[in-house]
């Protein structure tokens, strides 16, 4: 444990900036000790030169270099478009199992290289990626961004993913643990609620968690819900979640990031410094303030958690090498060519 005198090469919070270039305050922020990571959205993302300068201008700002990270998963949450290949849905890959479990398989595979080859290109350490999350059908926010209905088929699936990632050179962040799949609302607006008991949940949405993929996981995002025949917390202030259950049951040993602590569903901790000590306090290692500037200062004036070095490691080992950092590697590399063609054909199949 240390003190906030000497603090961990890279903080407990990721934070957003607004626009293609670094603001003279954004650029600060970044250099602030409780700042260990930056999230960037579509807004971020004008063209590929661009987007490749506002990664470089960030790394620069202090060393080690912060992380990177984006929401890029493929479907409607794919924050950068032009320049980039269009991921499809991972419920249209599950679909493909029916046909051949072994072509899906592949699909999700390549989805994998595909995003991580080109979000390193362009100088991002990771996205949070795969969804784990079950496709029930009912949820507003999770959806078609679900592999499939049945956890062992999307365990399988999301383990392919993870397969494509690690080629490209990048980590997997699971969320939304230890399942958003049932809960009707959207977290983004509501507080969503599931009121099942932990024997179901474990039955079937931790499934991909005790599978091959959650023994390979290189983070863990929890889910802004409550499952109150469990605990009367969301599960991303959950010690009972994250500690006992995340770490000690399933023994996962790398990074817990919280869900966006502006969102709908965290504010039920209170404020945002609140939000972030509850967060922090239930085993999170890296919070997340996006889209409210506002929001993003006060924390950084206002909160002064007990720093872990363990949590500041994690998050450092999520940057992972990868062949995609060399410059004009992706216009020569078969397996990435291959793969991309697959994912550019599945597209074409959908439209």
């Amino acid at each position: 444990m240390t003190d906030n005198t000497s603090p961990p090469l890279l903080g407990p919070v990721m934070l957003d900036v607004a626009a293609h270039e670094l603001t003279a305050v954004e650029a600060e922020q970044i250099r602030h000790p409780l700042v260990g990571g930056v999230i960037l959205f579509a807004r971020n993302y004008r063209d590929n030169a661009q987007l490749r300068a506002l990664t470089e201008e960030i790394r620069a700002l202090r060393d080690p270099a912060p992380i990177i990270a984006v929401d890029h998963e493929g479907g409607r949450v794919q924050r950068f478009r032009e320049g980039f290949t269009r991921i499809p849905a991972m419920r249209a890959i599950g679909r493909l199992w029916t046909q051949s479990p072994e072509g899906a398989m592949e699909m999700a595979t390549a989805a994998g290289r595909v995003l991580a080859a080109e979000l390193v290109d362009h100088g991002l350490d990771l996205s949070f990626a795969p969804v784990l999350d079950l496709d029930y059908g009912c949820s507003q926010v999770i959806g078609d961004r679900a592999f499939h209905a049945d956890p062992e088929i999307a365990a399988a699936l999301a383990d392919a993913f993870a397969d494509g990632l690690a080629d490209g050179g990048m980590g997997c962040v699971g969320k939304h643990f230890p399942g958003h799949g049932f809960a009707e609302a959207d977290s983004h607006v509501a507080i969503p609620v599931d009121n099942r008991s932990f024997d179901q949940i474990w039955a079937r949405d931790i499934v991909p968690y005790r599978a091959r993929v959650g023994r390979r996981l290189n983070g863990v995002m929890p889910a802004h819900v409550i499952y109150p025949a469990v605990d009367p917390n969301p599960a991303g202030f959950s010690p009972f979640w994250l500690q006992e259950v995340l770490r000690g049951r399933l023994g996962f040993e790398g990074t817990i990031f919280s869900d966006d602590l502006s969102m709908e569903g965290a504010t039920v901790a209170g404020g945002i410094v609140a939000r972030a000590s509850a967060a922090y306090e239930a085993g999170c290692d890296m919070v997340l303030v996006c889209n409210r500037p506002d929001l993003s200062a006060e924390l950084l004036d206002g909160w002064q958690p007990a720093l872990r070095d363990a949590s500041a490691g994690r998050v450092l080992a999520m940057r992972s090498p990868s062949r995609f950092r060399e410059a004009g590697r992706l216009g020569r590399d078969a397996a990435y060519l291959a793969s991309r063609a697959a994912i550019g054909a599945l597209g074409a199949a959908l439209a």
